[in-house]
């Protein structure tokens, strides 16, 4: 595979090369925002969407003197040397380098960087037959709607998820909520063919792939429920899948040892993934 190419502060070069000072406070205390954008034939994709996120959690966590449109054409120009036509560009602004200290420092400069490095998709068998997942306790802060490199709780439930040999970790609070997964949103369909969905608090990331399937299903007339889920719930709900910037619409048949429905993606969930790959296409045309 191609090294990635990533931008530093307006520099360009091999990600390879890219050098951090050790007091960087993102390396130090995760002090860091970040974004991950998907990107289609050269284009990426929901990029206002992605870019107002970045913005809200920069104002979130309080890191100022960033020039978010300077950011958005060095991210462009570094897309454009790649020559990457399907990739992932991954952004994260971290607080900047300053003597460790909890409180901000007074006069750091926020650090800029990216990456493009192209995209291994799912395999398409997991959209159209459904893959597996498996349940594991929430454990993250209480501000999963900022999107901070703050992510110790995803990432071992996400290796839990890995050794199990499932495609995502689903996460419950100690009630039995289920909130989303360890970096996707979660959907369900009941037997009425509702969606439910956690709604937008400070127990969920606000997805940019959830706000678009959420206006696809409005677009589709489906009725939507914006109510978390219980893990109570699994043994009857018909439908679960799982929405995100590299998964897409990714159909769950499968949690812990426990069948979905029928076992296989349903047709609530095949609508809306048919629909996400409709709109990929019409942005790709350049069709509003």
């Amino acid at each position: 595979m191609t090294e990635p190419l990533a931008n530093l502060d307006g520099q360009i070069l091999p990600l390879s090369q890219v050098k951090i000072p050790a007091t960087d406070r993102g390396f130090l205390f995760g002090d860091a925002i970040y974004e991950v954008l998907r990107v289609y034939q050269g284009k990426p994709w929901l990029e206002e969407e992605h870019f107002q996120r970045l913005h809200s959690s920069l104002k979130a966590i309080r890191i100022s003197g960033v020039d978010v449109d300077r950011l958005r054409e060095r991210m462009h120009l570094t897309l454009r040397q790649s020559g990457h036509q399907e990739a992932l560009i991954y952004m994260q602004i971290t607080r900047g380098s300053a003597p460790r200290s909890h409180a901000f420092p007074e006069n750091s400069k926020p650090l800029e960087f990216l990456y493009v490095q192209p995209y291994r998709d799912y395999p398409a068998s997991m959209r159209e037959e459904g893959a597996r997942a498996l349940l594991q306790p929430d454990i993250r802060w209480g501000r999963c709607d900022i999107k901070s490199t703050n992510l110790l709780g995803n990432v071992l439930a996400m290796q839990a998820a890995k050794e199990a040999g499932c495609v995502e970790a689903i996460l419950y609070l100690p009630d039995g909520t289920l909130t989303e997964a360890s970096h996707s949103s979660l959907f369900g369909v009941d037997e009425k063919g509702r969606l439910w969905t956690t709604p937008n608090n400070p127990d969920i990331l606000p997805g940019i792939t959830r706000l678009l399937v959420l206006r696809l299903a409005d677009k589709l007339k489906i009725p939507v429920h914006e109510h978390s889920l219980n893990r109570s719930q699994l043994s009857a709900i018909p439908e679960l899948f799982i929405t995100g910037t590299g998964a897409e619409v990714m159909p769950i048949v499968q949690v812990d040892q426990q069948k979905i429905g029928t076992g296989k993606p349903g047709p609530v969930t095949i609508r809306l993934r048919l629909a996400y790959q409709e709109a990929v296409q019409e942005f790709l045309a350049g069709q509003p």
